[in-house]
Parts: C-alpha cells; sequence; structure tokens
C-alpha cells in the first residue's frame, strides 16, 4: 500500500510541479514548515477521512472512504458511546479516476433528525473506529471556526490544533483545502489530517483555485475530486452546483460562493444568489454571512484585482441585501476592512475579511501597498484562523487569533459587530424589497 501511494505521488509531483512563493518579507515572521503526507493506517475494509457537514435544519451527511468497493454505505448513531440505536443508509457511494489514480469507494450518507446541541456517537460502514460529533445549537450563541488556505504542513497542522483546543459549533472554509493540484493522493492524505477534526464538527467549504484541477482535453470541467470528496448542501438550498450553496444554523444564514464559477448578472450562480437572498427572513435570520474564496476587497500585493469583475457584478446584491461580513481566502494574510461598498467606507456596507491564513505550502503573502487604504482597519501576514462567536440577534465577536509559535495563539485582533437584521437605519433597501417583491412574483 506505502509503495502504491509512494509512486503514485511521484507520478503527480512530474505532472503538476510545486509554486513556492518569491514574496520577500517586510519583517520577520516564522520560516515555512515542512509538508505533511498521511498514508493509510486502518485496514482497507475500514472507514478513513471521515468528516461531516451540515444538511438542512436537523439533519448531517457523514462522508467517509473505503479501499474496499463494495463496504456497506451505513452509518449508525446514538447518544451514548457504544450504543447505536439508529441508523442510516440514505445517500450514495461512489468513486472517481484521475489519470491512473482510482480512489476508494467515497460514502455520502445523511443521518437526522438530530437533536441540537448534543453529542452523538457513530461508526461507518458496520466496523471500523467509534466516532462522536456534537450538533450545532438551535438558538444563539452559536460560534463559528474560520481559516482559508489550509494544505498541509506542519504550519496547517499547528493551525489545526489551535482550533481544536477550544470548542466551536460549525468550522467555514473559503477555499483551498488540500493543495492536491492533481496530486490524488494529496486528496487522501487531506482527508487523514483533518479527520480528527472534521469528524467531530461540521466542516462547510467552498472551493477555491487548488480546487480546479483541470487538465487540457482529458479533464476540462475541472473540480473532480473536490465535487466527489466533499458534498455540501447545494441542492436544498436551491442550487444546481455544489460549487456555491447555502445554508442556515442557529439564526444565521450563510453563502458559500464560487469564485471559479460564472458570475455574471446572466448567469446560473447570479440569479441563484439572487433569489436565495430574496427568501431571507431578517427575523428568522437576522444574520447573513459570506464566504468567496478571491477577495473583492485586498491591499496585499498577492492576486491584486483578481476579484474586482466579481465585486462588480454581485457587490451591489450584497449591499442591498444587508448581509454583514464576507469572508474572503486566496491571499495568504489577514487583513480586515471597515464596512465598505464600491471601494469606499459605507455604514451600510459588509465588513470585508481575508482570513487565508490556514498553514499552505505556499508561504504567507508577506507584501502590503503601502501606504495602507483607508478602508483597511488591520492586516498581518501570519498563519492563524478567527473565531466569529454570534452572541444574540443583534451582537457578534470576531476575534483572529496568530500562531505566534507552534504550540501557542494570540488574539491579535477583534471586534464587536452589530447584526443589519436589526438595524432600522440600513434595512430595508428599496432595491432589494423591489428585488423580492420581483421574485416572489415569479414564484
Amino acid at each position: 500500500m506505502a509503495k502504491k501511494y509512494s509512486s503514485l505521488l511521484l507520478f503527480f509531483l512530474l505532472l503538476n510541479s510545486l509554486p513556492n512563493s518569491d514574496a520577500l518579507p517586510e519583517y520577520s515572521r516564522p520560516p515555512p514548515r515542512p509538508a505533511i503526507f498521511i498514508g493509510p493506517t486502518r485496514s482497507e475494509s475500514e472507514p478513513e477521512q471521515v468528516h461531516i457537514s451540515l444538511v438542512g435544519k436537523d439533519h448531517l451527511r457523514v462522508t467517509w472512504i473505503t479501499s474496499h468497493k463494495h463496504e456497506k454505505s451505513i452509518v449508525e448513531y446514538g447518544t451514548s458511546p457504544g450504543n447505536y440505536d439508529k441508523s442510516s443508509m440514505t445517500g450514495e457511494h461512489m468513486s472517481y479516476r484521475y489519470f491512473f489514480y482510482n480512489s476508494g469507494e467515497i460514502h455520502h450518507i445523511t443521518i437526522g433528525p438530530l437533536c441540537p446541541n448534543t453529542t452523538y456517537y457513530y461508526r461507518c460502514g458496520g466496523n471500523g473506529p467509534e466516532f462522536s460529533f456534537k450538533t450545532p445549537p438551535s438558538t444563539f450563541p452559536i460560534e463559528f471556526a474560520i481559516v482559508g488556505d489550509l494544505g498541509q504542513t506542519e504550519w496547517t497542522a499547528s493551525t489545526l490544533k489551535h482550533i481544536g483546543a477550544k470548542d466551536y459549533d460549525v468550522l467555514l472554509l473559503p477555499g483551498d483545502l488540500s493543495y492536491a493540484d492533481t496530486q490524488q493522493p494529496l486528496w487522501d492524505s487531506f482527508g487523514r489530517l483533518v479527520e480528527p477534526y472534521a469528524s467531530k464538527r461540521p466542516w462547510m467549504v467552498t472551493h477555491g483555485n487548488h480546487e480546479i484541477e483541470t487538465f487540457p482535453i482529458i479533464y476540462h470541467h475541472g473540480f473532480k475530486a473536490y465535487n466527489s470528496r466533499w458534498l455540501m448542501p447545494y441542492q436544498e438550498s436551491g442550487s444546481t452546483s455544489n460549487l456555491y450553496y447555502s445554508f442556515d444554523v442557529a439564526g444565521c444564514h450563510v453563502i458559500m460562493l464560487g469564485s471559479y464559477v460564472d458570475f455574471d448578472a446572466q448567469s446560473d450562480q447570479y440569479m441563484w444568489l439572487q433569489a436565495d437572498l430574496a427568501k431571507v427572513d431578517r427575523v428568522v435570520t437576522p444574520w447573513i454571512f459570506v464566504l468567496v474564496h478571491v477577495p473583492w476587497y485586498n491591499s496585499n500585493l498577492a492576486h491584486k484585482g483578481e476579484g474586482e469583475s466579481m465585486r462588480k457584478s454581485m457587490e451591489e446584491l450584497l449591499y442591498n441585501a444587508g448581509v454583514d461580513v464576507v469572508f474572503a481566502g486566496h491571499v495568504h494574510a489577514y487583513e480586515r476592512f471597515t464596512r465598505v461598498y464600491d471601494n469606499k467606507a459605507d455604514p451600510c456596507g459588509p465588513i470585508y475579511m481575508t482570513i487565508g491564513d490556514g498553514g499552505n505550502r505556499e508561504g504567507l503573502a508577506m507584501i502590503f501597498e503601502n501606504p495602507s487604504p483607508s478602508i483597511s482597519m488591520f492586516r498581518e501576514a501570519s498563519f492563524g484562523h478567527g473565531r466569529l462567536k454570534v452572541h444574540n440577534e443583534t451582537h457578534a465577536h470576531w476575534s483572529w487569533h496568530r500562531n505566534n509559535e507552534a504550540n501557542n495563539t494570540f488574539m491579535a485582533d477583534e471586534l464587536w459587530l452589530k447584526s443589519f437584521g436589526s438595524s432600522k437605519s440600513c434595512l430595508p433597501h428599496e432595491k432589494f424589497q423591489e428585488m423580492k417583491t420581483h421574485i416572489k412574483d415569479e414564484l
């Protein structure tokens, strides 16, 4: 098994060389750390790479992979260890091929209904180790861990350790997961790396450029591994693509957009977003958060201006709907902007944050514009992660935690937020009300 993975990895390394960051540091930062590759540690019949995601109001999807193709797609679960009084076989299983690589059998099984804020114990496929997860609460408070551009290096492991050291309810990831870049065994390694965390709390993700994995003529559509391994609840939100979707959890409406899918005003994604925003009831879900990979606002020289066309297409929709915060990745640094609309400070615009600092192999994006734009409130090129604790219908607390060293973290930035759902000065926008009426008339 180890020889098989080594030879496959060598093939993909030759196929797609690893890029390196050529940015020069403006000030001293921790150096890059070695990449991590985790091979299989369980038998071919046992589940591995287990992770969970939200599906609807009170259901979860459990995803895992087995090397054997004919293992059972079943999840047994209950509220006490070793006592599985419920089971589910609702879902699907599949595999995919990429050049000479054949994936294991990928199982996606939906379980529920589940009680909120409750610990469940479960096993996959009728055998193997027992796992446990805690469901999110149905009401406030709720806490999100947010991190982008994870990859799989020793810095990634450090970030994950910091995230896991303090409880949270749901993890949000705005793209660039494994950094496999066509090297399919790295998808398996990533699944094993994050399993201790992603099997315990729901991980909700969207794609980045490192998930595209196109190859001329043969794989021109892209996202083959990502769509196969990280199935999100797109159908439940009325989307026709796993590359953009939304979900509700504990009074929050979370929208995952696709930077590498058509987004102009005639596109499916644009029309879906317009309809999705029109359905939001700010009494039921007073908070709206958006995640997208490429930042629309960015004062770092890395990837400067790459999100401009998407911003011009979709920013007005988010502004008129009263979106509270937009999180992005792609740039390997942290940056927080003030409330912004159309490149100017606006008290009724979303706060924009870049959090592509999970620990990827390309290193940090060290060079920012100088002087700093007036709309940029805090920026730093360090690895870390964010925490968003939504306390109630009106207030939330944001904090960004820097990985100073391998074994400690430091809260370097924080901010209290007030939701637009509770605002009388910014909502409702006249254009948004017109859009909602138009959408309802069409329905």
